[in-house]
């Protein structure tokens, strides 16, 4: 009991689907959460953590000797800015490595089209 629409209901259907396929183009596969490349804003508040953090961290061992010590200013305010020269130290490295990134992306695109010329 085969239908003949069927057959040609089949034809139409493989050819519709065929069609959407290649409008829909190739299909890429999901990219992994540590591929995704860091947005602006993702780096910025990475660097602004890592400054705060020198500062804290210089903060705490400046109040720790103080307190320890008994000379209250002194180590606070020199720790503070060893956290500070810290802190901008690992921003400005953090910034170097996404430079670098930046640059060997541009590199190798610039390589894929001086090959396809």
């Amino acid at each position: 009991m085969s239908d003949p629409e069927s057959a040609t209901d089949k034809a139409r259907l493989a050819s519709l689907e065929a069609r959407i396929a290649k409008a829909k183009g190739p299909e890429t596969p999901d990219k992994h959460h540590s591929e995704e490349h860091y947005s602006q804003a993702q780096l910025a508040w990475r660097m602004v953590i890592e400054l705060v953090a020198g500062l804290g961290i210089g903060f705490g061992i400046g109040y720790g000797l103080d307190s320890w010590l008994g000379t209250m200013p002194i180590f606070l305010v020199l720790f503070i800015f060893f956290g500070l020269a810290a802190g901008v130290n690992t921003m400005m490295r953090s910034a170097k490595e996404v430079q670098e990134k930046q640059l060997a992306r541009a590199a190798g695109n610039d390589e894929v089209d001086t090959r396809g010329r």
